[in-house]
């Protein structure tokens, strides 16, 4: 999920794992691993990848640090990570995307 955002396709990257959502450092936090958060959450493409917890600092644990991503992984937790909660980050250093799409409601 993206959160704290000021629209509905950007903010804060969290990640849901045993029952709590935590962040993402952002360590190696690169355009492609922003645009495959993009791509799972339907937004389109990635047209930033702020850094140093851009907006605002998450709570909780930490769940990943280190990601690197090809660009064409369909899930962040498919890209290769450190280990859920392997980290060696603070919340200063939450990542953050901005995507180019917005969803589309169904009717």
């Amino acid at each position: 999920r993206l959160v704290d955002g000021s629209v509905e396709c950007s903010g804060r990257v969290e990640v849901f794992y045993k029952g709590q959502w935590g962040t993402v450092c952002d360590d190696d936090w690169e355009m492609s691993d922003a645009d495959v958060v993009c791509r799972q959450l339907d937004c389109g493409h990635a047209i930033s990848a702020p850094l140093s917890a851009h907006f605002g600092r998450g709570s909780g644990p930490v769940w990943l640090d280190n990601v690197a991503c090809s660009g064409q992984e369909s899930a962040l937790t498919h890209c290769s990570h450190d280990g859920f909660g392997e980290n060696n980050c603070g919340h200063d250093e939450d990542a953050s995307v901005i995507c180019l799409g917005k969803r589309h409601s169904s009717f």
